[in-house]
């Protein structure tokens, strides 16, 4: 049997780069990608919302991933999958009808990447003792945002280079989009060689239960009703700011935007922003493993929702400061990676206790659907209320889970509760 832990350093880091990447891809790349090619601000949002929904049901599928194969064999499947869907992306991008052809292919690429996110989630807790997967816990956040930073960042520059350098932003998106199939897939073949067989290798490995005892037990979890309110809210602003921002960097000052260049904002999310997610990802799971989530979740709070007040006074200002804009998305940067540290621990003890699996993908898929909701109809609010309007109601929108924090309960640490 193969132990434990082994050769974890290797297949943490680039099982949650893999799994980063198709999302940052699905969910806001393709909002610069739509941008570019002339899509309205109020369909961008509401279609490209539409995209989260494979991860708000793919609780009804993860007992199948739990029953069926092993989770090596599933998130490799779709891995190759999603490589595939992406070639897709940029093979009908110049085509007349490529807004549905797109669609079409990220749809497929979603469904395999929760699918994905299932069995990569399901892997790391059956292939790393609990001590090591509290340690982890900051690496593999590391090496997810990572993957978010290289495709809002590397990627979308070399979309910039190549409209300038074409002069056509079609075509520069398909190379891009085929280039993105061609990481995706290099990505696949990595983990083919580095991650080791557990699974198969373990015939006493927990068994899933019946679906509708693992689906029931998850809501007869103490305090959950409040749990899920908060996990609803804890990204309400974050989910309609990370639709509208970049259009509001992009458009003209006429349209009440800043107008940067594809590339100009492709560098600043891939270079000093990728730097400052990084360390606040790091410094916050230093900090919760060092002392207790109780503790650290009011300032991560604030950390995730604070720069939105500095999006709003770009938009009142309209300046035109690179400096104010550089500082405003390191802020913003750091303050995601250090506050979503506390999300991701409080829906692992969320997830806790028997089907952690399951669990977990139904807690996850509750933190999708507070993304997606909201963000289906940011572009109608921006719309309505003008880039100033919309930035100040998104700094509003942290109230409700600012308000739930008092009534929360925590555990002591990663698998401890205390306060019942």
């Amino acid at each position: 049997m193969i132990q434990k832990d082994k050769r974890a350093w290797a297949w943490v880091p680039t099982l949650y780069f893999t799994q980063g990447i198709p999302y940052i891809l699905i969910v806001t790349v393709s909002v610069t990608m739509y941008k570019r090619l002339d899509i309205s601000n109020a369909d961008i949002g509401l279609y490209t919302s539409w995209l989260y929904l494979p991860w708000v049901l793919k609780p009804l599928w993860s007992p199948f991933v739990d029953l069926r194969s092993t989770k090596r064999t599933w998130f490799l499947a779709m891995q190759l999958v999603i490589a595939l869907a992406l070639l897709g992306v940029g093979l009908t991008l110049p085509t007349n009808q490529f807004f549905i052809t797109t669609l079409a292919c990220f749809w497929v690429a979603a469904f395999a990447s929760a699918t994905n996110d299932i069995a990569a989630d399901g892997y790391y807790m059956i292939g790393l003792t609990q001590k090591k997967q509290s340690f982890f816990v900051g690496i593999r956040s590391t090496f997810y945002r990572l993957a978010m930073v290289t495709g809002s960042g590397l990627i979308v520059v070399l979309a910039g280079f190549l409209e300038e350098q074409l002069g056509d932003n079609t075509r520069a998106w398909s190379i891009t989009m085929v280039s993105a199939s061609v990481l995706m897939l290099l990505l696949t073949i990595t983990n083919f060689f580095v991650t080791p067989k557990f699974e198969a290798s373990d015939p006493n490995r927990e068994k899933p239960k019946d679906f509708m005892e693992v689906f029931v037990s998850f809501f007869k979890k103490p305090q959950i009703g409040l749990a899920l309110g908060f996990i609803l809210c804890y990204r309400l602003g974050e989910s309609q700011l990370v639709k509208m921002a970049q259009p509001f960097l992009l458009d003209g000052a006429e349209d009440g935007g800043l107008g940067l260049s594809t590339k100009a904002i492709g560098i600043i999310y891939g270079t000093i922003g990728v730097i400052m997610l990084s360390l606040g990802g790091i410094l916050g799971g230093i900090l919760i493993s060092r002392d207790v989530l109780r503790k650290w979740m009011l300032p991560m709070v604030l950390s995730l929702n604070a720069p939105n007040i500095l999006y709003a006074i770009l938009a009142v200002t309209q300046t035109t400061n690179m400096g104010a804009i550089v500082a405003t998305v390191v802020l913003e940067q750091f303050g995601y990676g250090f506050g979503f540290a506390a999300f991701l621990i409080y829906l692992i003890y969320i997830a806790d206790g028997n089907s952690k699996t399951s669990h977990y993908a139904i807690a996850t898929g509750f933190m999708a659907l507070g993304m997606m909701l909201p963000g289906m109809i940011s572009g109608y609010i921006q719309e309505w209320l003008g880039y100033a309007g919309f930035f100040i109601w998104v700094v509003i929108a942290a109230l409700p889970a600012l308000l739930m924090l008092r009534f929360l309960k925590y555990p002591d640490d990663y698998g401890k509760k205390s306060n019942e």
